[in-house]
């Protein structure tokens, strides 16, 4: 009876021992799969850190760039709004200037330039001469008249007047042709070219 009892002992003993190996074998699979999961882990993180931390990077430079766009194009619209103030400001002393030229006998001379520039530019042998009020006071004390003598043109005052710091309009007397030589008129046209001169004097700028 006991060398049964001493087999059994045996026997479950050897079975322990394989469940213990098995068990320990199954703990160190779990082990180093559970590290191998670990690692593949820790380097996937590792690598969408990496990407996260380049795409910002990446973000921030798109917007470093479009915050310095936009900062030189605010900058450029300072400068030039600047520039258009002064050029603006030379226009209103220009204005100013006129307007005291016009007092002057001098300018009515340059009044019968005007009109007769203008004449010939309508072309036609029967015209009216629109100017402001001042002005047609003074023509009508026979200035005109001796300039029609002159340009042997038919030259008559028209009835209303121009609210014009200076110069005339011409037209013919069918109504067909008008030339505009007032000197607001007149400085218009001319304000491109008066720009460009304006900005190289004040800002050093060609082309």
């Amino acid at each position: 009876m006991l060398k049964i009892k001493d087999g059994l002992v045996a026997i479950a003993n050897e079975v322990l021992e394989d469940v213990r190996k098995e068990a320990e074998a199954l703990i160190l699979d779990s082990e180093r799969e559970a590290k191998e999961t670990l690692a593949r882990a820790k380097g996937e993180a590792e690598k969408a850190y990496a990407e996260i931390v380049e795409e910002a990077k990446q973000k921030a430079e798109v917007e470093k760039r479009k915050i310095a766009s936009l900062a030189e194009l605010e900058m450029k619209h300072r400068v030039l709004q600047e520039k258009e103030e002064m050029v603006e400001k030379v226009f209103e002393k220009a204005l100013v200037k006129l307007k005291e030229y016009v007092q002057t006998a001098e300018y009515n001379n340059y009044l019968l330039g005007l009109i007769q520039q203008s004449a010939e530019r309508v072309g036609s042998k029967s015209l009216i001469v629109y100017v402001n009020a001042k002005d047609k006071a003074w023509l009508s004390q026979g200035n005109l008249k001796r300039l029609s003598t002159k340009l042997r043109v038919d030259l008559t005052l028209g009835d209303k007047t121009e609210e014009c710091m200076g110069g005339c309009k011409v037209q013919s007397s069918d109504g067909k042709m008008i030339y505009d030589n007032t000197l607001e008129n007149r400085l218009e046209q001319l304000r491109p070219a008066l720009r460009h001169e304006v900005a190289r004097i004040l800002f050093g700028e060609e082309g």
